[in-house]
């Protein structure tokens, strides 16, 4: 996936190093030649800085300032409260076609039927929305991810599960449609890790993500949703006020965070996607080593029959 960054013009006046002009004109542009423009990136300062601007900023002007300085922009959701708050956010922002931002939803095959009926209320409700649909790699629903990995592989394996079902398919998404940055639907407010968010942050593969509504509370985004007549999850009238699997996912009880009925009762907090992926990496790396010493293995073995019989 392409690194992308935003240039100091953005804020600032435009600064060119030697580096960066064209051999023809002096200057680089969109239409220079590769060679001529080195890779985009963003600097500690910089992204301190952009923090800064955006952190005083209301979410639809961040929206805005996302759409017409990040290219390959996406939104990733799953269709809680604040994704669907951005989604509308957006619809009512006049964008130029080229820079509508299409959705990403990572199908897990083990939603809630409610969820997925949401998903079809959106699209009614959207219908100039693309959305992506990605589901485990080479795997169209449950029985066939049983197949492959076994019964209940979020207890089993809780990490092999976050990989199969959506960290892989996130990163073949952003692969596939060359995406560069990410619009998110996290907020300090939901408390855990993600109590100090930044607006805009940087993953280890280089993937800039937005978190538009950071500085909202829960009661904010549920007034939006009402005042919008925005389609939600009909499990929030049911207790629940983060919704993932139907597997990990329980109501919560009056004063617990917002997140405390994913995962209850376990450390875990995130499914994977918004953790450090140096931790899959090592996980699969690991797995990958096992193979190969398990390869190693039965080779000796082999050569020690083949000894035997000769």
């Amino acid at each position: 996936m392409p690194a992308v960054a935003l240039s100091p013009q953005q804020f600032e006046g435009e600064i060119l190093s030697p580096m960066d002009r064209d051999e023809e004109s002096g200057y680089a542009s969109g239409s220079s030649s590769d060679a001529s423009i080195p890779e985009l990136f963003f600097t500690k300062p910089h992204l301190r800085f952009l923090n800064r601007q955006l952190q005083n900023l209301e979410p639809q002007e961040i929206l805005r300032w996302c759409i017409t300085s990040l290219p390959g922009l996406y939104q990733t959701t799953a269709f809680g409260l604040t994704g669907l708050v951005t989604l509308d956010m957006l619809s009512k922002m006049k964008i130029p076609r080229p820079q509508t931002v299409d959705l990403i939803f990572l199908d897990t095959l083990h939603h809630f039927t409610e969820t997925l009926e949401l998903v079809d209320r959106v699209r009614d409700r959207y219908p100039l929305v693309n959305l992506h649909v990605y589901k485990p790699a080479g795997i169209e629903n449950a029985t066939q991810l049983t197949k492959q990995y076994g019964e209940r592989l979020w207890e089993t394996n809780d990490q092999l599960y976050d990989w199969a079902v959506k960290v892989e398919p996130a990163e073949r998404a952003y692969r596939e449609l060359q995406v560069n940055a990410v619009l998110t639907g996290r907020r300090r407010s939901q408390g855990g890790k993600r109590g100090d968010l930044d607006i805009i942050e940087i993953d280890e593969a280089g993937l800039i993500k937005v978190n538009p509504l950071a500085n909202w509370s829960f009661q904010q985004v549920r007034e939006y949703i009402q005042a919008h007549n925005v389609p939600y999850n009909v499990l929030l009238d049911r207790g629940y006020k983060s919704v993932g699997d139907w597997h990990s996912t329980q109501p919560i009880r009056a004063g617990e965070d917002e997140r405390a009925g994913r995962w209850k009762g376990q450390q875990k907090t995130e499914c994977g996607i918004h953790n450090p992926r140096s931790k899959f990496a090592q996980y699969l790396r690991q797995q990958e080593l096992q193979k190969q010493g398990e390869a190693r293995q039965n080779a000796l073995q082999s050569g020690t029959k083949i000894e035997e019989q000769a």
